[in-house]
């Protein structure tokens, strides 16, 4: 007979220290432990364990087999300040670099304690962008499973786009059609992710490699829900011969008020002013304008922002982040009275928002997003319909999902990619008067706008039943689940 140690099944996460890529980890965590005979390993360091206990506490706290397992972060051996231990945290870009050799030296700091872990870790599940962790793998005769945080339509699109030439003799601005897909999509060079839209921060060798580290892993886990976007499931599937579980949508593990306020920065100082000025507004009025934890926006975009929120005339939630130029904007906002001007109208957060709980109030419905795919998603399952701006990455992609596949939001009509660190070499891309028409189609209550509610609040019903027992996601889990637990019987 098995003995209790080797039936169960132990997954080794292994998170990218930045809030938009622990996050999501952090709430599969969650999800996985509340099965039978699973166990969990967190690996992250001393900072990070810190800023993200409170969100895992309770669940350690009831019983659940979950737990970090801390790595000192070597921030003095890669020249870092004492303490940085999160990309989001980096007091200046030009500390990229060393970061990101910190981050490679935790390697060897895991491989130390490796044979100390039990029980024995059955499958390492990392991040896409920690790329040692497939020699880890490897080493340790274990599986390893990428999670990228991405959809499956993004991962298709990608992935067709490696296979064809289309990109030949094009310019940034030519459009073209995104090749073999269910949608007649089209998208210009400019507006594509880095792997085939280069930027300074990461050379093509770089991005080569995690894709390589990517095409030998055992399979891949989706913050997605079938539903949500199922031919792009079933093609993508074919792509990885049927190694994709759609787990998500992992925000909605958070599913009580606590849970909401508590996600990777404790709890928002601001959260019950931002409550009540949300119970003061009418149903249905608020837009919410947030940008996300990693975005970097210049001062004069932001302010261009700013004015298309006030001359929307609706009242409006805006997350300011500016970063090492806060001081700019701040100087703006008061030397043209602008938070006074528009007291009565809007509410400004300089801090970490309650995103969640903001999105799930009934006062709010429109949200003004970057479209970062954790945002999406927690906009989409919230039923509230998007405004959507794309800066960099995959962003442009997953507006091409949410406005012309999933109908459900509105484009402002950024042009190109921004890329992350180079905000300046840009300028301003999108006026304010594209904003203020943006969140005022959004909002409307004719026809299109009613059409579009009833398209995203349908969604959201679906995505909450994906998540309960039953469900494509809870199903999809059991399958990983099990999965795992063969191979490490194999082995």
């Amino acid at each position: 007979m098995e003995s209790e140690s080797n039936s169960r099944v132990h997954f080794l996460l292994i998170p990218l220290l930045a809030p938009g890529h622990t996050i999501p980890m952090i709430d599969i965590a969650k999800l996985l432990a509340r099965r039978p005979n699973v166990v969990v390993t967190i690996v992250t360091t001393p900072v990070n364990a810190a800023r993200y206990g409170p969100n895992l506490q309770p669940h350690i706290d009831s019983g659940l087999p979950v737990r970090f397992m801390e790595l000192p972060f070597p921030a003095a051996e890669a020249g870092l300040p004492a303490r940085i231990e999160s990309a989001d945290s980096l007091p200046g870009l030009h500390l990229l670099p060393n970061f990101s050799l910190a981050v490679d030296m935790l390697q060897q700091r895991l491989e130390q304690r490796f044979e100390s872990i039990e029980p024995r870790p059955s499958c390492i599940l990392s991040d896409r962008y920690m790329i040692w962790t497939a020699d880890t793998a490897v080493k340790y005769g274990i599986p390893r499973i990428i999670f990228d945080g991405m959809n499956c339509f993004k991962q298709l699109c990608t992935h067709n786009m490696y296979l064809s030439n289309v990109l030949d003799g094009l310019s940034d601005s030519d459009p073209f059609i995104l090749p073999g897909l269910p949608d007649r999509i089209e998208i210009t060079k400019a507006q594509l992710p880095q792997e085939f839209n280069y930027s300074d921060l990461a050379t093509r060798d770089q991005l080569e490699r995690v894709r390589e580290t990517e095409s030998t892993a055992y399979g891949i886990v989706i913050n997605s829900f079938e539903e949500l976007e199922q031919e792009y499931v079933n093609e993508f599937k074919k792509v990885k011969n049927g190694k994709v579980w759609c787990l998500g949508p992992l925000s909605l593990t958070n599913n009580n008020e606590s849970g909401k306020s508590v996600r990777g920065n404790g709890k928002s100082t601001n959260e019950q002013r931002i409550v009540e000025w949300l119970d003061l507004k009418e149903p249905g009025s608020v837009i919410y304008a947030c940008f996300g934890s990693s975005s970097r926006v210049i001062p004069q975009q932001l302010i261009e922002l700013g004015l298309g929120l006030e001359a929307s005339n609706r009242p409006f939630i805006w997350v300011i982040r500016a970063g090492d130029r806060a001081t700019e904007i701040e100087e703006w906002i008061t030397k043209t009275g602008f938070e006074e001007r528009t007291k009565d109208q809007g509410l400004l957060i300089r801090d970490w928002a309650p995103q969640l709980l903001i999105l799930s109030h009934p006062s709010v419905s429109g949200f003004l997003t970057h479209c970062g795919w954790n945002s999406v998603l927690e906009g989409v399952c919230a039923g509230v319909p998007l405004v959507t701006w794309p800066l960099f990455a995959e962003q442009f992609l997953n507006e091409k999902l949410v406005v012309e596949v999933l109908g459900v939001g509105v484009a402002v009509g950024a042009p190109r990619v921004v890329h992350w660190g180079m905000e300046d070499k840009f300028g301003v891309t999108v006026r304010s008067e594209q904003v203020s028409n943006a969140i005022r189609k959004v909002m409307d209550v004719g026809i299109e706008g009613n059409e579009r509610r009833r398209k995203v609040k349908a969604l959201g019903r679906v995505a909450e039943s994906a998540i309960e027992e039953g469900g494509s996601s809870y199903k999809n889990l059991t399958l990983l689940i099990e999965d795992i637990r063969e191979v490490a019987k194999r082995h």
